[in-house]
């Protein structure tokens, strides 16, 4: 389902992936610095959720601003929070490299304003800890201040996340968290001698075992 959500005074494109049967918990997805909501990761993600009951809500915003990012997040949060189609009890936010800073910022701001539960935890795809080569300077003050449930999917050779930088800044992190490494894949996933949808099967199943057992930590 097409949508266009309102942003100040103009509007982002949405697409919803809606399951069968009615949905409580949702996830919304965004993009990386490049490309829009239809890359092809996020497709499948998409497609992989709903066809497992999970509401997925993905959405292009273009901009390298990251201030400018959190708040077009922000407004996609407050959009699904209150639509009447839709209602859910609870939402992920996920995103895939520039597109997961953003959702942690938009998690860290909201956490500061509101106290209730609708944002249930983060999924961060190739999540962009530093820039290439420039390992000194991380990107994780937005993450060291998330109390909700973070999983980290991550390539073991991404350029842009080395290993033992985000195993540092996950052990330091208040929030329960997970780190899955994709062996060998670099920032976009890929895989020397691996078909992108065998990685990207392994992605989807990792992101929706861990949704699954989150939303039951909830109901428990």
């Amino acid at each position: 389902v097409k949508v266009k959500i309102p942003f100040g005074n103009k509007y982002l494109d949405g697409i919803f992936s809606v399951p069968e049967k009615k949905s409580t918990y949702g996830v919304i997805l965004t993009h990386g610095a490049g490309g829009d909501m239809n890359f092809p990761h996020l497709v499948s993600l998409a497609a992989y959720l709903a066809s497992r009951g999970v509401l997925c809500l993905r959405f292009t915003c273009k901009g390298l601003n990251i201030a400018y990012r959190t708040k077009a997040f922000k407004a996609v949060v407050e959009y699904l929070k209150l639509s009447d189609d839709y209602k859910l009890s609870g939402v992920f936010l996920a995103g895939r490299s520039m597109g997961s800073r953003a959702a942690a910022s938009v998690i860290r701001h909201l956490s500061q304003e509101d106290d209730d539960d609708f944002i249930q935890g983060l999924v961060c795809l190739s999540y962009p800890l530093h820039r290439p080569k420039l390992q000194s300077k991380l990107r994780d003050e937005d993450l060291l201040f998330i109390r909700c449930p973070v999983l980290f999917v991550s390539g073991s050779a991404d350029e842009m996340c080395e290993k033992q930088l985000l195993e540092g800044v996950a052990s330091k992190m208040k929030a329960p968290k997970k780190i899955h490494w994709i062996d060998k894949a670099n920032h976009g996933m890929a895989v020397k001698g691996r078909m992108i949808d065998d990685v990207m099967e392994e992605i989807n199943a990792q992101v929706f075992s861990w949704l699954r057992e989150n939303v039951e930590l909830e109901h428990k």
